[in-house]
């Protein structure tokens, strides 16, 4: 299972990651999101080096969180993106489990033996072929294939405050890290074991938060 954490999208690029400066810690990690006034003014920044997403509404912080990205060599691609497609329960088409009855195994989609089942991706936000941000760990180090992980209490806010269109800029660094991202938390439960296999090919694995996603 470790295997999937590292395989959570199918395409590649290069980057060099260095300075991140974040703080973990111990306590659930549940950053705030604040409900957008004109959500057509909503932007999305992403800095690769301090590993953090910024939601914007013009200068007005909505959501600030700590992200996961591409390995060197299979790294997150730069410049100017935008929202291309949401799809709150995407699996994966290149990794996931062989399923036979009660006998689940990990594979690729192409090493099936049994019903092919791909590893979950929640809350996608696709901008870029093969590229998107989704729930997954979120490791203090970069450990994607290239996507953007987010925690699992950020993925469904993230979602919900983008829509088709909305702008995204991905670069090395983002004028936001010396203000709002500096001294980033971040969260320690990548260190968790992984789910059942059970679970993780199930549709329970996509089920949503309860309660308002939004503190305003």
């Amino acid at each position: 299972m470790k295997l999937f954490r590292f395989a959570l999208a199918a395409a590649c690029a290069a980057v060099a990651l260095t300075g991140c400066q974040t703080m973990s810690v111990n306590a659930p990690y549940n950053p705030p999101a604040h409900r957008p006034h004109d959500p057509s003014a909503v932007r999305v920044k992403v800095s690769l080096q301090n590993q953090a997403v910024y939601v914007l509404e013009g200068d007005r912080p909505l959501l600030v969180a700590a992200t996961c990205v591409g390995l060197p060599g299979k790294g997150t691609p730069t410049g100017n993106f935008h929202v291309t497609e949401k799809i709150a329960t995407k699996r994966s088409g290149s990794y996931g489990f062989s399923v036979n009855g009660n006998n689940i195994r990990p594979c690729e989609s192409g090493n099936a033996t049994g019903r092919y089942v791909g590893y979950p991706m929640a809350w996608w936000v696709g901008f870029y072929p093969a590229y998107g941000f989704h729930q997954g760990y979120v490791w203090p180090i970069p450990r994607t294939h290239g996507c953007l992980r987010l925690h699992k209490t950020v993925a469904p806010k993230f979602y919900a405050l983008v829509k088709i269109g909305t702008p995204i800029n991905i670069a090395h660094s983002q004028p936001e890290d010396a203000t709002l991202g500096k001294n980033l938390q971040r969260p320690t439960d990548y260190k968790d074991p992984d789910p059942p296999a059970a679970f993780m090919v199930s549709p329970a694995v996509f089920e949503a938060p309860k309660g308002s996603l939004f503190v305003d």
